[in-house]
């Protein structure tokens, strides 16, 4: 049975969310990414680089790299169950990613006041060496929950 929201800690709500979310998000479940860890303004996504991700030069394109970020990004601001929303992020593409690379995404928040936030987001490959680097801006909907309790 699970805890009332008013007897949940803030690590527990920070789960709940991540397990709701996950079990709705197809983006996510289609492109084999897995949500190992979260904490309140913060987790951790992780996605290996399959072929049908390449481009022309055999390397894994932008556009899913930023996806990894986004994702990282969307369980961190959201781990408080309050609905939040992108306003906008940037991605710096520091080194190419490859087939097979086991991708990791930490994203931690940098600022929440009011109904804004910001968060950084650091991709890994499997050596430890930073893939890219992603800001994101966050708008919270006040009154929302995330996830239903």
């Amino acid at each position: 049975m699970s805890a009332l929201p008013s007897e949940r800690t803030p690590q527990e709500t920070a789960e709940m969310v991540r397990e709701r979310m996950y079990a709705n998000d197809r983006a996510v479940q289609g492109l084999g990414m897995d949500v190992v860890e979260v904490s309140p303004g913060h987790a951790t996504v992780t996605m290996r680089v399959r072929d049908n991700m390449l481009n022309g030069h055999e390397i894994c394109h932008g556009g899913f790299l930023a996806t990894l970020a986004d994702t990282a990004f969307a369980y961190a601001c959201n781990s408080y169950n309050e609905l939040t929303v992108a306003s906008g992020f940037s991605i710096d593409l520091i080194a190419p990613a490859r087939h097979g690379d086991a991708l990791t995404a930490r994203s931690f928040e940098v600022s929440k006041a009011g109904r804004t936030g910001v968060y950084d987001t650091e991709i890994t490959n499997q050596r430890g060496e930073r893939v890219a680097m992603f800001r994101g801006r966050s708008y919270t909907i006040k009154g929302k929950p995330a996830v239903a309790e």
